[in-house]
């Protein structure tokens, strides 16, 4: 899979662009400002419907300008899509493939899969636990799209019900309504859930392998999924609530038994309803994979808070690695993109991370400095300035 073209209007920073490019590795080098870090960005809005960099998509449209345009084009097992999307703030979004309106922008995902490293990445490990279920939601969406509407549901109860939270002590008919809430949020709850269990349990061992690859004199490096529900055995939980039902010894492990939603629903369901008298005196929704940790792990301590800087580095860069060979082994290679994160390494990280990128189908690199690009990684070098982007 590999982008072909890349077309900008009232892109951040970039009033217009069209960028031809090219399978292998592709380097952009420009100084700080200049709007290299913005191409890739639009790049990987395609891919997941968000930015790296900003939680809205206001600040994505050049200022002045009403909307922004993203149109690329991606080639994968010789088929060639075209995806446009048109951000409008503070209105709906809109898209379209091959010139063809879709009903939901979210349909266009799964067109692009892409991994990209940026210096972001060092809060999934010291930032807080709403870092790493975004990373693992993202991921999980770029495997199965179908999960987007997973995810937009679940949301949707969850600020449903805790609204009616606010308010449920002093009516008895909200009391009834919470039941109903209740079974919404378990439903689709259980149904995330299962999937974080299974995707966690596939991407630990890339992980736990690409940290040994960039940091083999450190600890071993690897995942562990804390749900907020009682009872759980080989899921730990964040509390124990009498009552509840467990789930079995191993479950979400490698080699354990797979996440059944079902099963995941009865324990939401019991956890709620033993959780109910807590969530009515503080008024927020205290069960439930929003309030789930991705624990990262180095040897017996938790990485935040324990990991030195460059152990957190190399954390970062172990989730990324993993993801790119977890997707590589579905079956597609996905698009690598490498934002400006070779100054933050060193020299065995960058060779680490530059020997998988050169076996990547495609690879596109931002740099303030070419310098800090090694040497094994030999493409198509494009100098971004005052706008334009010019090949050497």
């Amino acid at each position: 899979m590999h982008v072909s073209r890349l077309q900008l209007v009232d892109f951040r920073s970039w009033a217009e662009a069209d960028l031809a490019l090219e399978p292998g590795v592709s380097v952009l080098v420009g100084a700080n400002g200049q709007g290299k870090t913005n191409l890739v960005e639009a790049i990987g809005y395609v891919a997941t419907l968000g930015s790296h960099r900003v939680a809205t998509d206001a600040a994505l449209v050049r200022r002045g300008a009403e909307r922004a345009v993203v149109r690329t084009t991606v080639v994968s097992a010789g088929r060639q899509l075209v995806v446009e999307l048109e951000i409008n703030p503070g209105r709906s979004n809109r898209a379209r493939i091959n010139r063809a309106p879709v009903k939901r922008p979210r349909e266009v995902l799964g067109v692009l899969r892409l991994v990209q490293f940026a210096p972001e990445d060092l809060a999934l490990v010291r930032g807080d636990p709403a870092e790493r279920r975004r990373f693992l939601d993202e991921l999980l969406v770029t495997r199965a799209p179908r999960f987007a509407a997973v995810r937009s549901d679940y949301e949707r109860v969850l600020k449903q019900r805790s609204a009616l939270l606010k308010t449920a002590r002093s009516a008895k008919d909200d009391l009834r309504t919470l039941d109903v809430w209740d079974g919404h949020l378990a439903t689709h709850g259980a149904t995330l859930l299962a999937a974080r269990l299974d995707l966690v349990a596939d991407l630990g061992p890339h992980v736990t392998s690409a940290y040994a690859g960039v940091a083999p004199d450190s600890e071993p490096a690897r995942l562990a999924y804390r749900a907020n529900l009682p009872g759980t055995g080989g899921l730990p939980g964040a509390a124990s609530l009498p009552g509840a039902a467990s789930l079995p010894a191993g479950y979400g492990e490698p080699e354990g038994e797979r996440a059944d939603p079902e099963l995941l629903t009865t324990v939401l369901l019991d956890a709620l309803a033993e959780a109910r008298p807590a969530e009515l005196e503080r008024g927020v929704c205290l069960v439930g994979p929003h309030r789930d940790e991705l624990e990262l792990r180095l040897g017996p301590e938790t990485a935040r808070g324990f990991a030195s800087h460059g152990e957190s580095w190399s954390f970062a860069l172990a989730l990324r690695l993993g993801s790119f060979e977890l997707l590589r082994s579905d079956g597609v290679d996905p698009v690598l993109v490498l934002d400006d994160v070779f100054a933050e390494l060193d020299r065995r990280r960058r060779s680490a991370l530059a020997k998988v990128a050169g076996t990547a189908e495609q690879v596109l690199v931002t740099a303030a400095v070419g310098d800090d690009v090694p040497a094994e990684l030999e493409g198509r070098w494009l100098d971004v300035h005052e706008g334009q982007v010019r090949g050497r």
